[in-house]
């Protein structure tokens, strides 16, 4: 990291939180992968193309997990 001035990267998401997304692109695990200001998030049972409401669940360093709500 030398040469930026940037400190530690945070996710823009919390545990609990709900948002309303939309599912972008399938994992290899085949869950539904949306991004929340470009993050991002894995929600189990969706596909490409479904809107839903989820509620974030886990929160890593460069991903997260959501369930539907």
């Amino acid at each position: 990291m030398f040469g930026t001035n940037q400190g530690p990267k945070t996710a823009p998401i919390e545990e609990g939180e709900e948002y309303d997304v939309k599912i972008e692109d399938v994992g290899k695990e085949g869950d539904g992968i949306t991004r929340i200001n470009g993050f991002v998030v894995f929600v189990p049972d969706t596909k490409v193309g479904d809107e839903v409401k989820v509620k974030i669940v886990s929160v890593r360093r460069k991903f997260g997990f959501a369930e539907k709500v």
